[in-house]
């Protein structure tokens, strides 16, 4: 399963880095793994939880970016059952 968010964007440039790339590293990671938990569901419960992960790790959600990104997780089909 490829993530829904890259990183690739974040790599440095001369030893240095863009400002605020922990953060997006942070939104990256929670956003691929509300994907996995929470895909096919509605856009208000995978928005809910975007927002509780990412205050877990200490990143202010940016509520237009949490809309865009719940509404294409909760229109990818639920993933079939692990067994």
């Amino acid at each position: 399963m490829e993530p829904l968010a890259s990183v690739s964007s974040l790599a440095s440039y001369g030893g240095r880095r863009a400002a605020g790339w922990q953060v997006q590293l942070r939104v990256d990671y929670v956003v691929n793994r509300v994907m996995e938990t929470h895909r096919g569901q509605s856009e208000d419960i995978v928005k809910q939880a975007i927002q509780d992960q990412l205050r877990v790790y200490g990143v202010v959600p940016n509520k237009r970016q949490v809309a865009q990104y719940a509404s294409a997780i909760s229109s990818l089909p639920q993933l079939p059952p692990r067994g």
